[in-house]
């Protein structure tokens, strides 16, 4: 089949991900210098403004600095591109081979923070646009492009988009897997606070969504500590005079792959010391990312299991915080899971607090947006493998008839959030001839 994306096209899609790789667009929110989110990512909003100006789209900045879009074409109807130009921070920058922010070449693959998750598919998207373009298709509709700036916290440049904006009739993410994601688990986000502690300070994890591979211990306690982790069998290392609990880190929508540095903590900790937030941690959950003890067995036909991920544990004298990433399958009542939870947590005198939540995702299989995306795929690829549901979270589910369309492939590794994060160039062409051809069928004349 014939394709749209030439080598230049190509070549240009790398350098511009390079370029945003370059931003360090982590949610920073103090020393702002009079940003919403922090001068990283009004500047790689800005300077991807600047990009789609230069293809020829018609740019727009929202002044707050909330979202940005490019639109192309006149027609009444849009079709969405959903993408975000923010991205987690680099976690430990020693366990990275390549600096975190270059988007160094090597082996075939783009390494640096954002190539996978979300500048690399953003541009793969972009550009196959731009490959259209060039070859001067015609369309029935506007295509825009929408840039957002809060994704991996809590959304508040799509909520803004969503007031403000007019809605598009479909649109997709590039911000998955292919060959495409009908239905996403609902995201529920909480704290559980209650009283401090006098004889322990903890400050550990980091963003909610993600599984946290490291938890730091500094104080009295560290070589009993020490003692209760090699009685558990659980990996640490020593830095200088913290105690360092090692776990495996991953999205929080497959925790129950990763290995959570901060229950590790809290079981050892448990074993030396009192805080109700620890017990919470250590009788409740343990090491189980499923919330079995908590919920039972939860789990739908349509989406798969609950996961429960114990992201952040904060505990001092003034106040105990536990930050919790749940991920709901589309069926299950989130009323019942907050319920079971707010229950459970008077028991050791924490208080529940809602800090996100994110409705789930459901668009028939039948519906033109979905038969024509994975018609694409299945095109271009041969691979004739269902459409999935998911855990994640992508902005597709603040719009009608939007899903999450690629552009990770299903034999490349996913590295969303870790150390080496990074996108094989292969994927990046892959997903540039995917995404122009899926723009022309659903708006080329």
């Amino acid at each position: 089949m014939k394709s749209f994306v030439t080598k230049e096209h190509q070549a240009a899609c790398i350098e511009t991900i390079q370029t945003l790789i370059s931003y360090p667009s982590y949610l920073r929110e103090t020393n702002t210098e009079g940003t919403l989110f922090g001068k990283d990512i009004q500047k790689v909003l800005e300077k991807t403004l600047d990009i789609c100006q230069d293809l020829g789209f018609k740019t727009y900045l929202d002044p707050e600095g909330y979202y940005g879009y490019a639109d192309y074409g006149d027609g009444k109807e849009i079709l969405a591109v959903l993408c975000h130009l923010d991205v987690v921070p680099p976690g430990n920058e020693e366990l990275w081979e390549t600096p975190a922010f270059e988007g160094v070449i090597r082996d075939d693959f783009l390494f640096g923070r954002g190539s996978q998750d979300d500048k690399g598919p953003a541009m793969a998207a972009l550009y196959g646009m731009k490959a259209l373009i060039d070859a001067e298709v015609e369309f029935d509709k506007r295509i825009r492009f929408i840039f957002g700036t809060d994704e991996e916290n809590l959304w508040r440049c799509m909520d803004k988009y969503n007031e403000k904006e007019e809605k598009a009739v479909m649109g997709f993410a590039p911000d998955a897997e292919f060959p495409l994601t009908f239905a996403e688990k609902g995201l529920l986000q909480v704290k559980l606070k209650g009283k401090g502690s006098k004889g322990i300070a903890v400050a550990c994890g980091d963003a909610l969504n993600v599984v946290p591979a490291e938890a730091r211990y500094k104080g009295p306690l560290k070589e009993a500590l020490k003692s209760e982790l090699e009685k558990l069998g659980f990996n640490y290392k020593m830095e200088n005079e913290t105690v360092v609990v090692l776990g495996k880190s991953i999205h929080s929508k497959d925790a129950n792959q990763g290995i959570n540095a901060v229950t590790r903590l809290a079981m050892a900790l448990q074993m030396i010391t009192k805080s109700e937030a620890i017990d919470f941690i250590a009788n409740e959950v343990k090491e189980d990312a499923r919330g079995i003890k908590l919920f039972g067995e939860v789990e739908d036909n349509a989406s798969g299991i609950l996961t429960f991920n114990v992201a952040s544990l904060n505990v001092d004298e003034n106040e105990s915080v536990i930050g919790i990433d749940i991920r709901i399958p589309v069926t299950v009542n989130k009323d019942e899971i907050v319920a079971t939870l707010t229950e459970v947590a008077k028991k050791y005198h924490l208080k529940y607090e809602e800090f996100d939540y994110l409705a789930s995702l459901y668009v028939p299989l039948e519906s033109t947006l979905v038969e024509t995306l994975l018609g694409v795929y299945r095109d271009k690829t041969g691979d004739f493998s269902d459409p999935m549901t998911s855990g994640g979270a992508t902005f597709a589910r603040t719009m009608d008839n939007c899903v999450a369309f690629g552009a990770v492939f299903p034999d490349s590794p996913i590295t969303f959030h870790e150390a080496n994060e990074k996108m094989s160039l292969r994927d990046i062409y892959g997903a540039m001839d995917i995404y122009a051809e899926a723009i022309y069928r659903l708006a080329g004349k």
